[in-house]
């Protein structure tokens, strides 16, 4: 039976989980560095032994608060916690502490990119904050499950969205803006291999044109945001087909399997009463005042939407260099510096978005690991712009002596390497007039109309010059010469 999927729309709500990089837990002083070895970074009150008390992490309220505010969220002054009751053998307490009803942020977009190119507003339901379990591995032991409970109690912030994204590319671009921005932020390094960032999807179909919300499905186990793409669509597609052939999708929750591209069942969908929230009695509730909020706000850095509008109305850049300068915070921060240096914006991002990064992907290094001053790019931007070295030359020649020599000025790895052009009028002429000596009936062919053979001419001073030679200026000498 052929089956119109084109008749069906993708419902998709994310729940994206952020684990955030300080270095302690989110209740006790346990470390939260990732690779310890197993049951290392554990004590009593993360092990939830009886008689253990917790205490708030205010760097996680802080951290939070910085998220809120990018996302132009409401944030909450009164925030209580709450027990999220469950059985699981990497759930030492038998219960996470997390924010039921009063989360820390409400509401907030995230601006993204449809699957047509075009901008989009995703609005998020909310961004509470919770600890993270403890980690059950099924791969050592060909026999049981081990348990490393270092990851129990490390502070995670959930943000959801409301279920308005409409594609895989469409959660490609959230959970891409996503990552970028708390990157920017500081808060977390966005590593979805390392589990540091994880997404949950809410899939489900409905016909076009309807507004009714179908069973929905619930899919986990992603590691990476292309995972993510693929399994929505794999997901979308599985429920289109069942539906198609007259059964009904099950409220559930799955698991993606990139190997053989299939989603499987894990366990029916619980419902939020099957957890068994109440609040935490060990917690007061936090209480954070506007203050508090304009305090954190004034601490933000430059965040990649301010950066964009920056670079494209103030330096008239186009979208895709501004949107590729944006990509990463280092990168930012980086063209930012050689802008203080100089004016000339398109060459600096030439520069950057060329052979600046195709060192880093050479050697595998990060533009935090990269040594080479702003300032000594610039000094290489201004010989360019003065036309004492070709474009060509700075970028395959110049920089990688600048990058060996970083002490060492531009001006002067120019000279000491023969990288300087020849401008100089009196010496370029006699090039000029020695390359069209060399063929005369050339120059008679170009002087009756075949204007293609100037490169010739132009070859022969490069030639000649040992390509020192100025090639604008030289152009315009060949073609005076020759049509005298």
């Amino acid at each position: 039976m052929s089956i119109d999927y084109n008749k069906y729309e993708t419902v998709i709500g994310l729940e994206i989980h952020v684990q955030l990089n300080t270095l302690s837990k989110t209740y006790c002083s346990d470390a939260t560095k990732f690779g310890a070895a197993p049951n290392t970074n554990i004590s009593p009150i993360s092990l939830g032994h009886p008689g253990t008390l917790p205490v708030a992490n205010q760097k996680v309220i802080e951290y939070a608060v910085r998220l809120g505010i990018a996302l132009n969220c409401d944030i909450r002054e009164r925030n209580e916690y709450a027990r999220k009751n469950y059985f699981y053998a990497d759930l030492p307490k038998g219960y996470q502490i997390t924010q039921d009803k009063t989360p820390i942020c409400n509401g907030g977009l995230v601006q993204v990119t449809d699957k047509d190119g075009n901008p989009k507003s995703i609005e998020l339901t909310r961004i509470h904050m919770e600890e993270d379990a403890g980690k059950s591995i099924h791969d050592i032991d060909p026999f049981d499950t081990l348990i490393d409970l270092n990851r129990a109690g490390v502070p995670l912030l959930e943000i959801v969205s409301e279920p308005v994204l409409r594609s895989g590319e469409e959660a490609y671009s959230f959970i891409t803006e996503v990552r970028k921005l708390v990157r920017y932020l500081d808060i977390c390094d966005g590593n979805m291999e390392e589990g540091s960032m994880r997404c949950d999807a809410n899939i489900s179909v409905r016909p076009k044109g309807s507004s009714e919300l179908w069973n929905r499905v619930e899919v986990k186990n992603m590691n990476s945001i292309r995972n993510v793409q693929k399994a929505i669509e794999l997901e979308s597609k599985r429920q289109i087909e069942v539906y198609e052939n007259g059964g009904q999708v099950d409220q559930e929750t799955r698991s993606f399997n990139p190997v053989k591209n299939v989603t499987t069942i894990l366990r029916s969908k619980e419902d939020a009463h099957d957890y068994r929230y109440f609040p935490e009695p060990d917690l007061s509730p936090i209480i954070i005042k506007k203050d508090y909020i304009e305090k954190i706000r004034s601490t933000l850095p430059a965040l990649p939407e301010e950066l964009f509008k920056k670079y494209t109305k103030e330096y008239g850049l186009s979208d895709y260099d501004a949107s590729n300068l944006t990509d990463t915070k280092g990168i930012a921060l980086y063209f930012d510096e050689i802008s203080k240096h100089t004016q000339e914006y398109k060459m600096a991002a030439n520069i950057v978005m060329g052979p600046l990064k195709s060192y880093l992907n050479d050697k595998a290094i990060e533009i935090e690991e990269f040594h080479l001053s702003a300032s000594r790019i610039s000094e290489m931007i201004k010989l360019i712009k003065e036309g004492k070295i070709a474009n060509s030359k700075a970028n395959q020649e110049l920089f990688p002596l600048m990058i060996d020599n970083p002490e060492v000025t531009a001006q002067k790895l120019a000279e000491e390497n023969h990288l300087i052009q020849e401008s100089d009028s009196d010496a370029l002429l006699g090039f000029v007039q020695q390359a069209i000596a060399k063929f005369p009936d050339k120059a008679e062919a170009y002087k009756k109309g075949k204007k293609n053979l100037l490169g010739l001419f132009m070859g022969e001073v490069m030639k000649l010059s040992r390509g020192k030679a100025d090639p604008k200026i030289t152009n315009q000498m060949i073609r005076e010469e020759l049509e005298k």
